[in-house]
C-alpha cells in the first residue's frame, strides 16, 4: 500500500493519544536521528507505560519506524506525516473520504477525495526530497535530522506556496484549482478532472493556445504573479475544452528581478511545445507583450483573444 493508503485505514482508528505521540515525534525529529523513548515521553506529557503502548500500536498500523541500538528510537514514515495531515483535515470538517488517486509522480501524489457535503476534491501530497531521503537510508542504513528535516520542510513550505499562489490566481480569475484547505505538506483544493496537455491530441489547438495564453496574462496582470515552471505537463486540458493550470510552488511575484525573464521562459516552453506537436507559429515577443498587459491580442490568434475576455 502506499503512504496514503497506510494513513488513511489509520485514520479510522487512532486515538487522541496516539496523535499527542505522533507530534512529540514529529516535532523532536529535527534534534534527533532517532527521537529516544524518555524524549516522547517528556514532549507528549503521557505515562511512559501509555507512551510504550502508543509507539507498539503506531508502529504496528505502519506509521512509525522503531530503531533499535544504544538506545530506542522512532521516527515517523511518510505515512506518519500524512495521517497527521489527514486527521487534521477531517477534524476540521474539510475531509470526509478518499478515492483513488488522481496521479502519482516525483514530488507529490494526488488523491480524489470527498468533502463532508459529498463535493469531490483533489487532496496533493507534496513530496520534495523524497527520492533523496530514500537512497540515503538505502545507502546510508539510516536518516540523518537534517535528512528529514529537509525533505519536511521543504514539502511543508511547497505547499504554503502553492496554497498561497493558488489563493491569489484563483481570485483573479485565473483558471485554476480552487484552493480550499491547507495542512503541513498537503493542500485541498478543487477537483482536477481532464488530462496533461502533453498526453491530449487537439483537434483544433489554436483556441487552447490561446486560452493557456490568457490565463498566464491573468495571473500576471490581475494577480500579480508567474508559474514559473509552466509546461505541458501541469496544463490540464478539461472535458469541456478549456485549460486548467496547476502545479504553482515555484511562482514568483512579478516584482521578483527576474520575473520578465521567467515570464518568457513559460511562453516560450508552451509556443515551442504547440509548434513542435501542431506547427502552430505564434510570434514569440508578441506573445510575451500580451502575457505582461502590453497588448491586447497576438497575431495569429485575434480570433481567440480579447483586451476585455482576457485582462
Amino acid at each position: 500500500m502506499s503512504a496514503v493508503d497506510v494513513a488513511v485505514s489509520a485514520v479510522r482508528v487512532v486515538e487522541p493519544e496516539d496523535i499527542r505521540v505522533l507530534k512529540a515525534i514529529e516535532d523532536l525529529m529535527a534534534r534527533y536521528e532517532h527521537v529516544p523513548v524518555d524524549a516522547i515521553i517528556r514532549a507528549s506529557g503521557l505515562h511512559p507505560r501509555e507512551v510504550g503502548y502508543r509507539l507498539d500500536r503506531l508502529h504496528g498500523l505502519g506509521l512509525i519506524r522503531r530503531w533499535t541500538g544504544p538506545y530506542t528510537g522512532y521516527v515517523l514514515r511518510l505515512a506518519g506525516h500524512d495521517l497527521l495531515a489527514i486527521y487534521a483535515l477531517v477534524r476540521s470538517d474539510v475531509l470526509e473520504a478518499f478515492g483513488k488517486p488522481l496521479g502519482v509522480g516525483k514530488e507529490a501524489d494526488v488523491y480524489d477525495a470527498l468533502t463532508p457535503e459529498g463535493r469531490r476534491v483533489a487532496v496533493k501530497f507534496h513530496r520534495l526530497g523524497r527520492i533523496s531521503f530514500r537512497q540515503t537510508r538505502r545507502v546510508r542504513g539510516y536518516a540523518r535530522p537534517t535528512v528529514w528535516a529537509d525533505w519536511y520542510i521543504r514539502s511543508r513550505t511547497a505547499a504554503k506556496r502553492e496554497f498561497q499562489a493558488l489563493r491569489l490566481a484563483h481570485g483573479a480569475g485565473v483558471s485554476v484549482p480552487e484552493p480550499i484547505a491547507r495542512n503541513r505538506h498537503v493542500i485541498v483544493m478543487g477537483i482536477i478532472e481532464g488530462a496533461e496537455l502533453a498526453d491530449v491530441w487537439l483537434l483544433d489547438p489554436e483556441p487552447v493556445l490561446a486560452d493557456v495564453l490568457a490565463n498566464v496574462r491573468r495571473a500576471y496582470v490581475r494577480a500579480g504573479i508567474i508559474h514559473a515552471d509552466l509546461s505541458e505537463y501541469n496544463v490540464i486540458v478539461r472535458p469541456d475544452g478549456g485549460v486548467l493550470i496547476i502545479d504553482w510552488p515555484q511562482y514568483v511575484r512579478k516584482g521578483h528581478p527576474n520575473a520578465r525573464e521567467l515570464l518568457e521562459r513559460d511562453v516560450s516552453t508552451v509556443l515551442r511545445f504547440f509548434a513542435r506537436k501542431y506547427g502552430t507559429s505564434v510570434d514569440r515577443e508578441a506573445a510575451v507583450e500580451f502575457a505582461m498587459g502590453l497588448r491586447p491580442s497576438v497575431p495569429g490568434l485575434e480570433a481567440y483573444l480579447g483586451g476585455s475576455r482576457t485582462t
